[in-house]
């Protein structure tokens, strides 16, 4: 057998230090050579056994039977046959005087050893026994306690007590007669009362509201006074593990929260690390001797408490259940969401104290769990965390185990989880402002305050110190700098690692949506060394067909943003990601892919806005004219993010004025079914479709289409307001939605007075009794209705 050491995974490498892992290592080597060294043995004695077996004569079981009884039998009757007569008369007084002697009747006669086969040491045995002193049994031996000496001119008296024996044989009786008494009562017990339902309910309300006042006052004196009660949060982890089956799920959910918010709340501001044993050595005050055992039984408590959660955890999703327990398994379902809950909490909460990184490890796998609730339980805490964390250390450690673990499945986990990495604050942190609220704040005396309390010597000193403050805080604020861009630089090394795994060994796989929408997020952070290899991937892709709508959307974003950013200086003509978007323009419909319009006005910002030099006249004519168009047949917030980037094109390119008008520019007819942009000649068509959007029910889409039509002026009376102008497209998309089923602007109300209601019943009434009368239908009938409503006029009025 070839040993060979095994290369742990990602998340064992998180939790074991090398030391452990070798010494896990070598463990196993030894038994492993024990275990070997063991089966050679075995088959070594199998071996000799084998060969005694061959080498020895075998004889029929039958005959040897036969022979062994039948010589049994000869040998019984000859010993019958033999008369005492026969033996000497000196062997007889031989047999005689050993008969007499103790050793002979009680030498066991069956045994096969000689009589002498110990010699005795001494032969004076016996008379050494007897010279022993001895004591009587029932005197018990008496123990001496050493009390403090006395001091004496003669010197120091050692004083001694004797330790009291208790009577054992009393207390044993006493035991016996307790032990009976309580058997009869037990016997003579009654059996317990029936409660009804009624009562039980009772019952369990009033259990209930006994365990949340000892929560409430535990939890309150822990906060109250943390360093002194720290033992109080023992005792109240200590009712995680309830054992009335009435209330163990209600207290245990009650006691996991309570103890969340205790850690939130009492937990410092920074990570507490172990002692040195110098450290644990020297002699320190005894403030600070307190304060480090409250950070060390804080600490023990706070690990008890996450294994706890993580116990529950494991027990719901292995189903397993202890034979004492005294929770059901669907209540365990319920108890393990809110372990989630705490854990997700304490994940946002308490990025920078002790085990975060365990937490990490816990909440990750969770994100990709078959339970919806609880896998968006950690994919929230998840973006909450990218979203808050400004230096990143807490977003690398997230990056790292999420990249193992999907590496770790073989790529089949959920698109969320990789959904969390658009989170992340890469592409748009301000290093100065997060800088400046990481850097220490210190506060700086007012000229006004100078001149007040200090002398003129002081204030040149205080001057001077404050200078020196000043730059020790901006050297500290570059430092952190430097930190943060290190960290996020390590941390896009991964994210795009992950994302090129899966664009080379699982394009088919569902992440790729979500692998897409985040190259188009960082595409302008990639190395330009990749470009020409990704931009050919994601045509590609594109050009495969395999991807739906929105991917192939995002392949376009992604591509445009490389080419914008770093790729500016790369001499690549991307007219194939041109053309497909113009074709696939029409896709798009008020229905399902109304959303997929907020990713087609980025698209057309990026490819036409922004690379408005690499843009030619004709392209830009056969863009506007087609979402011209489209903006016929969509909703009307898409409507109005569509002609909003046709007002950035016209103001952007010049000589957009000639759709306005109706007469041909140059040679050729329009062509509105060809795909190619540059060869339809949009110069020879007119936008009629603005004399349509013109008579829109949506007041801002009517708005924009007037704009247009008179070649969307900055200034002037067919300018816009501010509030349009200056927003963008997608902006102006989502706040029109109608997603939530609100009109924007609001429809207003058109509510009718009282007296004006009747007065239309009233006018009503008379034109029927006009009609009533010329079909010569009977008055009274008339009359009674009139009275009717007169009457129902008078109540409702009063």
């Amino acid at each position: 057998r070839k040993n060979t050491k095994r290369v742990p995974s990602f998340r064992k490498l998180l939790r074991t230090s090398k030391i452990k892992l070798d010494n896990k290592l070598k463990n196993k080597q030894y038994k492993q050579q024990s275990a070997a060294k063991k089966y050679r043995k075995e088959q070594k004695k199998l071996r000799q056994a084998v060969r005694d077996a061959v080498c020895r004569k075998p004889f029929p079981l039958e005959e040897y039977k036969k022979k062994h009884v039948a010589e049994k039998r000869e040998e019984e009757e000859e010993d019958d046959a033999l008369p005492l007569d026969m033996m000497d008369e000196d062997d007889l007084k031989l047999m005689e005087e050993l008969a007499q002697k103790a050793s002979f009747l009680t030498r066991d006669i069956s045994s096969n050893e000689p009589v002498h086969i110990k010699k005795r040491k001494h032969e004076s045995v016996i008379e050494k026994y007897e010279k022993m002193p001895r004591r009587m049994k029932t005197e018990p031996e008496k123990e001496l306690i050493h009390l403090l000496p006395i001091k004496d001119k003669g010197g120091i008296i050692p004083q001694t007590m004797e330790k009291p024996v208790l009577n054992v044989a009393e207390d044993e009786d006493e035991e016996e007669d307790t032990e009976e008494m309580l058997v009869a009562e037990d016997f003579h017990e009654e059996p317990l009362p029936v409660l009804t339902p009624e009562e039980m309910a009772a019952q369990r309300k009033r259990k209930l509201q006994e365990r949340k006042m000892h929560i409430a006052a535990l939890a309150s004196a822990i906060l109250s006074d943390p360093e002194n009660n720290i033992k109080k949060v023992k005792e109240l982890r200590a009712m995680l593990m309830e054992q009335d089956p009435n209330v163990a799920v209600i207290v245990r959910k009650l006691v996991m929260v309570s103890l969340m918010e205790i850690f939130k709340d009492i937990a410092p501001s920074y990570k507490i690390r172990p002692l040195t044993e110098a450290e644990k050595a020297t002699k320190v005050k005894k403030e600070t001797q307190k304060l480090r055992e409250f950070e060390e039984g804080l600490v023990s408590q706070y690990k008890f408490y996450l294994e706890n959660l993580e116990q529950t955890i494991k027990d719901w999703k292995q189903r397993k259940l202890k034979k004492s327990n005294v929770i059901s398994l669907k209540a365990y379902k319920g108890l393990a969401e809110i372990a989630v809950k705490c854990l997700c909490e304490l994940l946002v909460a308490l990025p920078h104290f002790n085990f975060h990184n365990n937490i990490i490890v816990l909440i990750v796998p969770l994100m990709n769990d078959a339970s919806k609730t609880i896998s968006e339980l950690c994919s929230e805490a998840v973006k909450k965390l990218f979203k808050q964390d400004k230096l990143g250390f807490a977003s690398l450690g997230v990056v790292k185990v999420i990249s193992g673990l999907v590496k770790g499945r073989n790529y089949n986990v959920r698109p969320e989880v990789l959904k969390v990495f658009l989170y992340l604050r890469i592409k748009e942190v301000e290093l100065k402002k997060d800088s400046e609220d990481i850097a220490p704040k210190k506060k700086f005396m007012t000229y006004k305050e100078k001149r007040k309390n200090l002398s003129r010597m002081q204030r040149k000193w205080k001057k001077a110190e404050e200078k020196l403050e000043r730059e020790l805080l901006e050297a500290e604020a570059s430092e952190s700098k430097e930190k943060k861009l290190k960290l996020h630089t390590e941390t896009l090394n991964i994210v795009f690692l992950t994302y090129f795994r899966i664009l080379k060994k699982a394009q088919k796989s569902p992440l790729l949506p979500a692998v897409l929408e985040g190259l188009a997020k960082f595409a302008h952070l990639i190395n330009v060394e990749f470009f020409d290899d990704l931009l050919i991937v994601l045509h590609s892709l594109i050009a495969s067909g395999d991807l739906s709508y929105r991917e192939s959307l995002h392949c376009i974003l992604s591509a445009f943003h490389i080419l914008s950013g770093q790729g500016d200086v790369l001499n690549i003509d991307p007219m194939k990601f041109y053309t497909h978007l113009y074709k696939t323009l029409f896709s798009l419909h008020a229905g399902s892919t109304n959303d997929d319009i907020g990713i087609v006005l980025q698209c057309l910002d990026v490819m036409l806005a922004k690379r408005r030099k690499q843009v030619s006249q004709q392209r830009a004519l056969a863009f506007i004219k087609r979402l011209s168009t489209l903006a016929l047949h969509v909703l009307p917030n898409s409507s109005i993010g569509i002609l909003a980037t046709n007002r950035v094109l016209m103001q952007t390119f010049p000589k957009m004025d000639l759709l306005l008008d109706n007469e041909s520019q140059g040679s050729g007819i329009f062509l509105p079914e060809l795909n190619e942009p540059e060869h339809c000649n949009a110069q020879n068509t007119a936008l009629w479709e603005l004399h349509l959007l013109q008579r829109h029910y949506h007041p801002t889409v009517q708005k924009f289409a007037a704009h247009l039509m008179v070649g969307a002026p900055a200034e002037g009376s067919g300018a816009l307001s501010l509030d349009l102008s200056r927003r963008p497209a997608t902006e102006l998309f989502e706040a029109y939605s109608t997603r939530g089923m609100t009109f924007n602007p609001p429809v207003p109300s058109v509510t009718l007075r009282r007296k004006d209601t009747f007065s239309q019943m009233d006018s009503f009434l008379n034109e029927e009794l006009n009609e009533q009368l010329q079909q010569h239908i009977s008055k009274t009938v008339i009359h009674k209705m009139l009275d009717f409503a007169k009457h129902l006029k008078e109540s409702t009025l009063s």
